[in-house]
């Protein structure tokens, strides 16, 4: 499936489309390069599924964990945002416990999975965010 992101204008409406999708799918690593706009439709993301707290990329922290107000999720559900950007070796991503995370049933959204891709569950959805030449973005769900 793909989703077109016009411009910024139009990525709340993009967000909701994709949550539209999630389905019971938990864990979802976002591909792209640096600047594609991974962190940004993952804040849009978060905002459409009821985050109210103020969503930042996780890059110094590794792991921000968000509490969204929606009807869309039940009571208590939890969203973990990733970046691995940071990470230099597996053994750090051993050591923060990311197996209580990606098997948690909460909703994880993962910056720069390639860097782990070898802990990634098999269920994992796949979403590559490229930029287009007219200045869109493609969010190509796999």
């Amino acid at each position: 499936m793909n989703i077109i992101i016009k411009d910024l204008d139009h990525i709340s409406e993009a967000a909701r489309e994709f949550v539209s999708h999630i389905g019971e799918r938990r864990v979802f690593a976002f591909y792209g390069h640096m600047g594609a706009g991974k962190t940004t439709f993952i804040k849009a993301i978060c905002e459409a599924l009821g985050v109210e707290d103020v969503i930042t990329s996780p890059t110094f922290a590794i792991v921000n964990e968000y509490t969204p107000s929606s009807f869309l999720l039940p009571p208590s559900s939890k969203i973990y945002h990733f970046d691995f950007y940071r990470i230099k070796r597996l053994e750090e991503v051993y050591d923060m416990g990311y197996e209580d995370y990606f098997y948690s049933g909460a909703l994880c959204f993962i910056e720069w999975p390639e860097l782990i891709e070898e802990l990634l569950p098999e269920d994992a959805v796949r979403i590559t965010i490229s930029e287009q030449p007219d200045g869109s973005r493609l969010v190509n769900l796999e």
